[in-house]
């Protein structure tokens, strides 16, 4: 089980808080932690990194409602490159670049350096791509044990003509004249308080530092071309349908080196032929002919995982449930698991020869196979007439 803390803690904030609220909480936090105010602090530069993980989740929306789902548990698995779903496993260089916008009215940016006013100078300051949605469609013992899934994308990737930066040469950049390489300007306003200083994103190299005199001839000067990614999934055991994973890092790249949006990855259940869900629990409509359901005998069911051999004991009923203990599906990273309900159902022939008819009316003469009145039963005989009537 996850040993992380509450989101929402994190931030000081309650569920029902505005993205608004959630935005001006981690403000307060990072500011409260960030390294530049504590160095060399290994406790504030977690918390600080803690708030920014907090805050990728509960300002996206999609992550939000997973979280406010399942949890950590929704964002459990590792990615291929290292890191995890949900934002955890991010450097420095993630937040600042993913988060240093919401500081620039604030001052943050010249408090602290270029590292936290947003996009950084100098080539490979793009803004961030834009997420990606897939469907993933699952049969149940791929949900139920867990699957890898490789699957192709068409997404945004990185231009190879420039290595992203959107340029047809090293030679193919100038330095801003509106902010001269910083990707900053600096505003100072008189006030009845004194003299205030603002600082802004450049608006004239939008806070790259540079502008290109010569574009890159394949990606004209974006830094990127749609294309096609072939992506390994890690599906852990006990997904269910609806539910979402968010892989960091696998949406669209953004324009000239800016960084990868995520792949939201939503789980679809195949129908299985025989079998249904309910939550962990499996069930299966098993029909026994009247003989089998008066003597008893022994029978194959299908479970998620091949076919089990069952004992149907003597005097079956029909509405009898047998559980196989077991048999169900996993809790998503918990060591609890479903059953699997077998619903007995006694199978009335459509078609029964004259002398079939005979025997089954000698034998409904027999105390045995009067119905109980105590459960409002009807008797097998009394079925069998209702058929042919």
């Amino acid at each position: 089980m996850s040993n992380k803390r509450d989101y929402y803690e994190i931030l000081g904030v309650s569920k029902t808080a505005s993205q608004d609220e959630i935005k001006k909480a981690y403000r307060k936090v990072a500011m409260q932690f960030h390294p530049d105010r504590n160095p060399g602090d290994k406790t504030a530069e977690d918390k600080f990194k803690e708030a920014a993980e907090a805050y990728e989740v509960l300002n996206d929306t999609d992550k939000k409602s997973q979280y406010d789902r399942f949890g950590h548990n929704a964002f459990s698995q590792n990615r291929g490159g290292g890191g995890s779903y949900g934002g955890g496993g991010m450097n420095m260089d993630d937040i600042f670049n993913q988060f240093g916008d919401i500081f620039g009215d604030e001052g943050f940016g010249s408090f602290f350096g270029n590292r936290g006013g947003g996009r950084r100078s100098g080539q490979g300051g793009g803004s961030r791509g834009s997420n990606l949605r897939v469907k993933l469609k699952m049969n149940f013992e791929e949900m139920a044990k867990g699957a890898n899934k490789i699957i192709k994308i068409k997404k945004y990737i990185k231009c190879t003509g420039c290595s992203g930066s959107g340029a047809k040469d090293k030679n193919s950049f100038q330095t801003c004249n509106s902010c001269h390489g910083s990707g900053q300007v600096k505003r100072v306003q008189n006030t009845f308080l004194g003299q205030m200083q603002t600082v802004t994103t450049c608006p004239t190299c939008n806070g790259e530092g540079t502008s290109i005199t010569a574009k890159c001839n394949s990606c004209k000067g974006e830094g990127r071309v749609y294309g096609e990614e072939t992506v390994s999934i890690d599906i852990p055991a006990g997904v269910q349908e609806g539910m979402q994973l968010s892989i960091s890092g696998k949406g669209n790249v953004g324009e000239r080196g800016g960084s990868f949006g995520d792949l939201i990855v939503q789980v679809e259940e195949e129908a299985h032929p025989q079998l249904q869900r309910d939550g962990l629990n499996v069930a299966f409509d098993l029909y026994l002919s009247f003989p089998d359901a008066v003597f008893g005998t022994q029978v194959e069911v299908p479970t998620i995982d091949g076919r089990a051999k069952i004992k149907i004991p003597p005097g079956t009923q029909s509405g009898k449930i047998f559980r196989l203990k077991g048999k169900g599906f996993p809790q998503i990273n918990s060591y609890e698991k479903g059953d699997q309900l077998i619903h007995v159902n006694i199978w009335t022939p459509q078609n029964i020869s004259a002398e079939e008819k005979v025997m089954l009316e000698k034998m409904n003469k027999s105390s045995n196979f009067e119905p109980n009145p105590e459960k409002n039963e009807k008797s097998f005989f009394d079925k069998v007439r209702e058929v042919f009537s």
